[in-house]
């Protein structure tokens, strides 16, 4: 939603950004929502296209970045298999809803 964005976008800037930028790795662990608000704004991906995104429980996403900040590429850190049942028990756990 767009409050997450507005909590999101602070951060990254006041924090995130300028420790990538330092060449420092970052670990954010954070709510599923307030993640997929920073998916969105790094990814760029559309409200519509958000919504079907389900991003596992517990399960590190790596990001790759270009000396600007832009995704390079992403990737879960796991078994595929386990991480695509995780993604699938947050879809039934949002379809429950």
């Amino acid at each position: 939603s767009a409050a997450r964005e507005r909590c999101v976008l602070p951060l990254w800037h006041a924090r995130i950004a300028p420790e990538l930028r330092s060449g420092a790795s970052v670990l954010v662990v954070a709510h599923g929502n307030s993640l997929r608000a920073m998916v969105k704004m790094l990814d760029r991906i559309s409200e519509r296209e958000i919504v079907e995104l389900n991003i596992p429980t517990g399960v590190p996403l790596l990001y790759e970045l270009d000396a600007e900040l832009k995704p390079l590429g992403s990737r879960y850190l796991g078994d595929p298999q386990a991480v695509a049942a995780a993604a699938e028990a947050v879809k039934r756990q949002s379809e429950r809803r």
